[in-house]
């Protein structure tokens, strides 16, 4: 398997440097705004992707040293990395990167941390898919003060076993196999975004956990994680039960989509977040069962339950307008409920907009079926006749009752307001007959023709 230098080597057709003197040159190209002097060919790019290259360990370090040094994003998706000293290694010699991704690489750990290696640069790191344990997050995060972004999606976790307060077992009892006790790691204030998506994490209370670690947090992740509610349910938080807020003051966007939350109490906590104005949170169970029959009316509960979310589901800023409509129509909702059922926010909205009355339902849609007067000759009779016909499918039906062929049968649509007015002939055999503004008590007189 390649080292990494020969996959940067063999991409991007590069030559071994020999010369000492070159560093100093390359300094002078970097912050030069002309033609550098070696062809493009030969310049290793500031984003360097190697991704799915099959490598497995970084290569000279010298080399290393002189090709790598003005990298600032690094993808080594899908490679065979599996030691993190490698990777300490690699990046030793890109003092200047800012986003490295290592998903898909097996880097479970433990990490044993660098003697001098220097991260100070490092701000996005993607480590989705790697298995990488709890106790290596831990490690990673000491090593990387200026961290802000920080991504561990699909990574199997059950729980979240790092946290800022040290939790010792009682007397006499062990941790078990699938739930060791957390590590005490220290709060790290740089991170704001973290992506945890397509992990087995159902407790709320191990979400807590992020927010003690990451208390300047302001996006978080959590799609695909079959949360069952934001209410924390362990023993030492039952104090607390309805603060699910209390230490995520600075978060601003939470991804909830495909959660497994089935209760209206869950949509209220997150209105308590004081800082959250922009959510996801499609595909729960809760939308199943909802008496809300339209993708409208659930988005109107939605933001009259929410006052401080200004973005739902990824769509357009939430106006003034609205959110009027929106919270007086939670309200007529709730009209004809009992107060039992009636959330605290009905009451809130009711002090803003007053107790309204319901809308009349007013059905504009033109009747399907009226009861017509058809008269041939000296015949006259009232019939039912379905308005999404046409001119033509009457005239098949008249003509079994007045024994005329439709061929020969002409009609006359006669308006009960404007008699006077005349006639109107209904010559278009495809016209359709609500387009006539056909209503009951209307008449239609059937002629034959005459043969020429």
């Amino acid at each position: 398997m390649p080292t990494l230098l020969e996959a940067l080597e063999e991409k991007y057709g590069l030559e071994p440097d020999e010369k000492e003197e070159h560093e100093k040159e390359e300094e002078a190209v970097l912050v030069s705004i002309f033609v550098p002097k070696l062809p493009p060919r030969q310049s290793t790019p500031q984003l360097l992707v190697l991704n799915d290259c099959n490598i497995d360990r970084a290569g000279e370090p010298e080399d290393l040293k002189k090709k790598c040094r003005i990298v600032k994003e690094l993808d080594l998706a899908q490679n065979k990395l599996n030691n993190w000293n490698e990777v300490f290694v690699i990046l030793s010699h890109m003092p200047r990167v800012e986003f490295v991704n290592l998903s898909l690489n097996h880097l479970t750990g433990p990490i044993q941390e660098p003697p001098v290696t220097k991260m100070d640069n490092l701000r996005n790191l993607v480590l989705n898919n790697t298995k990488l344990g709890w106790c290596s997050v831990e490690t990673l995060l000491r090593l990387l003060p200026a961290l802000e972004e920080l991504h561990l999606s699909l990574n199997e976790y059950t729980h979240v076993l790092i946290d800022t307060i040290e939790q010792q077992p009682a007397s006499g009892a062990t941790a078990t196999a699938n739930e060791p006790p957390p590590y005490q790691t220290a709060p790290h204030d740089g991170v704001r975004k973290l992506h945890l998506t397509g992990n087995y994490i159902s407790e709320w209370a191990e979400i807590c956990r992020i927010g003690r670690v990451f208390p300047q947090l302001e996006s978080l992740v959590l799609a695909d994680c079959p949360l069952r509610s934001l209410k924390p349910s362990d023993a030492e938080d039952k104090e607390n039960a309805e603060e699910s807020h209390k230490y995520f003051r600075n978060l601003k966007l939470l991804n909830l989509s495909n959660a497994k939350i089935d209760s209206w109490e869950d949509i209220d906590r997150l209105a308590e977040f004081p800082s959250l104005s922009n959510v996801r949170l499609q595909y729960w169970p809760l939308w199943a069962r909802t008496d809300s029959t339209t993708e409208h009316e659930r988005r109107q509960l939605l933001i009259a339950r929410l006052p401080n979310i200004s973005i739902l589901n990824g769509g357009d800023t939430i106006g003034a307008v609205e959110r009027e409509d929106s919270e007086r129509s939670f309200i007529r909702h709730y009209l004809d409920k009992p107060d039992a059922e009636r959330p605290r926010r009905y009451y809130e909205l009711v002090e803003v907009h007053g107790k309204l009355d319901p809308l009349v339902n007013i059905d504009l849609r033109p009747e399907r079926k009226v009861k017509v007067r058809f008269t041939f000759e000296d015949q006259s009779i009232e019939r039912t006749v379905d308005v999404n016909r046409t001119v033509s499918d009457l005239k098949s039906r008249l003509e079994r009752i007045f024994d005329v062929p439709a061929a020969r049968m002409r009609l006359y649509y006669v308006d009960q307001d404007l008699r006077d007015l005349g006639l109107e002939e209904m010559k278009y055999p495809h016209k359709v007959l609500y387009s006539y503004n056909i209503r009951s008590g209307d008449e239609i007189i059937i002629e034959r023709k005459v043969k020429s």
